[in-house]
């Protein structure tokens, strides 16, 4: 059933706002290589990260086979489609081998009833005792469960049904990877509702190589996990034990693993989940998309002058235009206003300020974790200067590769991929 393209154990998503630093992301990629860890980089960019920049998914394509030539890359490597649903999915057959599909907005649509009733009878095996690899209890899973299930996810299913053979038919079955997203949704998924959604994912075949659900705890963007790191632990080891449950009895494909949405700068929880990965031999996808624009603006505060006069006035802007920025990712950030510095007081820092202030170092006394959050998704600001922020990436490339390649590696693939 799967797709002839196979993502390899180990993978991790480098998104990358202005396509500008796929060489810095892939020498974080080598050195995991040079450390014992084959980690393959996808990078990802969606639709509407491309509406706000201006760019094409062609440009992303482009960024990345440059960084894999300069670079000597002999590994895989791909180039994701992120968050695409029906609508947005056509403008990215060419230049993606990687489809992200998001159905979470249909998560909990009404179901046809004859078809829960159909899945529910073609499923006697999820109900009992349930008995999964590597787990010493028991999950307990009524009929009654299944069909609540079934219910609030079928919807959903098809849809990536849908997705999935319509990118099928444009590119061909075996050109691409297929992942289902479910992250962006209110309630995280438990994993008998996980279990329950592979059987729904069989039975549309997708040749799903990966699947995001909602793990509990909050996943804000580009700042740490915020909950129970023992309990995300567990929730963590019995959805990899539902994976490996779902690949032997419906024949899902065996690269089948987790991805882990908004995953970058989740410190908290990397050692949970390398300890996980091994503990069942298993692999993850993890999506470190925005972390790369903040060191961008790092690179360019800690190079001074010019650079840090730019980002002292993205920053100004974005605290100008903060509800607008914000609006679109309310269900993963959490700004206190109390703590954003007035653009003003911004304005007199040093290099050295700014950048204590942005850094994702919890132990710093001047790290701001809300001016963090609100430049994670202020990258509009920076859009609308265009050539005079683009132009200063490249003037400015060595300091800002060097924050790009040192956080990727340093503080994202060491601790999930290698463990320190």
């Amino acid at each position: 059933m799967g797709d002839a393209l196979q993502l390899s154990k180990y993978s991790i998503g480098v998104g990358d706002r202005f396509s500008h630093q796929g060489k810095a992301q892939l020498r974080a990629c080598v050195m995991a290589a040079e450390n014992g860890a084959e980690v393959i980089p996808v990078w990802n960019k969606s639709n509407r990260e491309h509406t706000i920049i201006g760019s094409v998914p062609a440009s992303a394509r482009a960024a990345a086979d440059e960084a894999v030539k300069t670079l000597g890359w002999r590994k895989p490597y791909y180039v994701d489609a992120d968050h695409i649903n029906i609508k947005t999915v056509d403008r990215f057959i060419d230049a993606c081998d990687f489809y992200t599909i998001d159905v979470a907005d249909l998560i909990g649509q009404p179901s046809d009833p004859a078809a829960v009733d159909a899945f529910a009878k073609r499923h006697p095996e999820l109900t009992g005792n349930l008995h999964l690899p590597g787990v010493d209890h028991p999950f307990q899973i009524d009929l009654g469960m299944v069909i609540q299930v079934a219910a609030k996810y079928l919807a959903a299913v098809h849809e990536a049904g849908v997705i999935y053979r319509h990118v099928a038919e444009m590119k061909g079955k075996c050109r691409f990877i297929t992942e289902v997203s479910m992250d962006e949704t209110d309630s995280p998924q438990t994993p008998v509702e996980l279990l329950i959604i592979l059987a729904a994912v069989a039975d549309e075949e997708i040749g799903i190589q990966t699947i995001a659900p909602k793990f509990t705890g909050r996943f804000n963007k580009g700042v740490d996990y915020v909950g129970d790191p023992a309990k995300f632990s567990e929730e963590f080891s019995n959805d990899i034990a539902a994976i490996a449950f779902a690949v032997q009895q419906y024949g899902l494909p065996g690269s089948l693993k987790l991805s882990v949405h908004s995953g970058s700068d989740k410190f908290l929880i990397y050692r949970p989940i390398h300890n996980a990965l091994k503990k069942f031999d298993a692999g993850v996808h993890l999506k470190t998309a925005g972390t790369t624009w903040l060191e961008e603006l790092i690179g360019l505060a800690e190079a001074g002058g010019e650079g840090l006069g730019l980002a002292k006035e993205i920053y100004g802007g974005a605290y100008s235009h903060r509800e607008e920025l914000c609006a679109p990712y309310a269900t993963v950030i959490d700004i206190d206003p109390a703590k954003l510095p007035a653009p003003a007081a911004v304005a007199q820092w040093s290099s050295e300020q700014f950048v204590s202030a942005l850094r994702h170092d919890p132990k710093c006394p001047a790290y701001n974790n809300s001016l963090r959050q609100l430049l994670h998704v202020g990258f509009k600001v920076a859009a609308k200067m265009g050539a005079r922020y683009v132009d200063l990436l490249s003037v400015m490339e060595t300091t800002i590769a060097k924050n790009v390649t040192e956080n990727l590696f340093t503080r994202h693939i060491k601790p999930v991929f290698i463990g320190e």
